[in-house]
């Protein structure tokens, strides 16, 4: 969680001039507006110093399948449907490929599988797409579910503003805030992460919350 301490210190004359509930929204405004800048920050891949994340570890390269598969799927379902895939790869506990009726690449787990299936001849000769994942969006750009709205929150009281992580992801964020040792998997074995600064404001920030300061007092006379 980050307060805006620094700016309240600098401000603390104008803003005690301010009623309670008037503080409190103008404070919430600050926080949601710095929150949207934190969360943009980090889609950038950049500290608040401006310093880019630490690369993620190169993953191995994933084994490939050397046959077309086609099952039902998932297990337990009364209408299981018909997965085929011309294009995948083994990915640990899923085979992950280009799943042909869903016309783009999804992630199966192998437990899951209720039953394979013969493919025919025919089928072997259709089109399909084909699972490319080198180079995309999704291997290179981290936490980009971590900064959307319903993770990365923004709230103030009549005395601070805050933004800060909720949940399951705010332990996610604090094991990379502090660079801490965790296991990527439930069976995996525990890897430290680079320090990645999520969260901290920037000069450019504290300057814009003070200017929506003096720009209020200003605006209320």
């Amino acid at each position: 969680m980050n307060d805006f301490g620094e700016i309240q210190a600098l401000a603390g004359a104008l803003i005690r001039q301010l009623g309670a509930g008037e503080r409190r929204s103008l404070l919430r405004k600050m926080a949601r507006g710095i929150q949207k800048s934190q969360s943009d920050r980090i889609g950038r891949q950049k500290d608040p110093g401006g310093v880019a994340f630490a690369a993620r570890r190169d993953r191995k390269p994933l084994k490939p399948g050397n046959y077309a598969v086609k099952f039902l799927y998932p297990k337990g379902d009364s209408n299981p449907r018909a997965v085929f895939m011309k294009s995948w790869v083994h990915d640990g506990p899923m085979m992950t490929g280009f799943d042909i009726e869903a016309g783009g690449i999804r992630s199966f787990f192998y437990n899951k599988v209720a039953q394979y299936l013969p493919v025919e001849a025919s089928e072997q000769n259709a089109g399909a797409g084909k699972l490319r994942r080198k180079g995309t969006i999704r291997q290179k750009a981290m936490f980009r579910k971590l900064r959307n709205g319903r993770n990365l929150r923004a709230g103030a009281t009549d005395l601070e503003a805050w933004i800060g992580f909720s949940g399951r992801a705010a332990e996610i964020a604090r094991v990379h805030q502090e660079g801490l040792r965790e296991k990527p998997s439930r069976k995996g074995r525990a890897v430290r992460y680079a320090e990645r600064g999520l969260l901290g404001l920037t000069q450019a920030e504290q300057s814009r919350a003070l200017d929506m300061l003096l720009d209020h007092v200003v605006d209320r006379q």
